[in-house]
């Protein structure tokens, strides 16, 4: 028994070291965009949901990577598309933060969830103004007044940020104009103390108050 032990725990110690190995070159490949490296290791038997040490899973990497074609390689395969990292993020929020649109319709297109709890990949194209791909989330029943965990809306955030387009996206897509967050008041207060003033005017027209 003592002599199987030792053969075992020498087998672990000889094996872990590649193992840990083949786990950093897959990180590494899909950083790097190196789309067929990652998929000849994925079929050698590395798991399709590898993450790093922050909780990013190789479709997050892809997504913000825009590297459409592992992303759908991964999708293909059962990558799980509403995997979150530690800081809470999904591959859609990501590529919506990065303005990756075809990565994100892609995402969308396979189910991906727009409307994850706290900050939601809607609020990330509020504040980084990317309307296209907003346009999409809401075709795909992101929730306009979704409330960010800092007491913000997406209307809110654009306004504050000066994205007059998204504003505009967002009202049509029937964002409550009169929204209030406790510290900085609605989304036409945040306009007027940015100096916003096509934004102000848009909004006191559109009815907010």
């Amino acid at each position: 028994m003592k002599k199987y032990l030792i053969l075992l725990l020498v087998h672990v110690l000889l094996v872990f070291p590649a193992v840990a190995g083949v786990y950093e070159d897959i990180l590494h490949a899909a950083e790097q965009n190196e789309t067929d490296k990652v998929i000849d290791l994925l079929r050698r038997g590395m798991d399709v949901n590898t993450t790093d040490a922050q909780g990013n899973t190789l479709l997050m990497i892809a997504a913000r990577e825009n590297n459409l074609e592992l992303a759908r390689f991964l999708l293909d395969n059962r990558a799980n598309p509403n995997r979150r990292n530690r800081y809470g993020d999904t591959a859609l929020m990501l590529a919506t933060l990065r303005g990756h649109e075809a990565v994100a319709k892609l995402l969308l297109d396979r189910k991906a969830d727009p409307n994850t709890p706290g900050w939601t990949a809607l609020h990330y194209a509020a504040f980084e103004n990317r309307p296209r791909i907003a346009a999409l989330l809401l075709a795909a029943g992101a929730q306009v007044n979704a409330v960010a965990p800092n007491g913000s809306t997406a209307l809110m955030l654009a306004a504050k940020r000066g994205h007059l387009e998204m504003v505009r996206l967002l009202v049509g897509a029937g964002a409550e104009l009169n929204e209030i967050d406790s510290q900085e008041g609605t989304a036409l207060d945040m306009a007027r103390k940015a100096n916003h003033t096509e934004i102000v005017e848009f909004l006191q027209r559109a009815g907010a108050r």
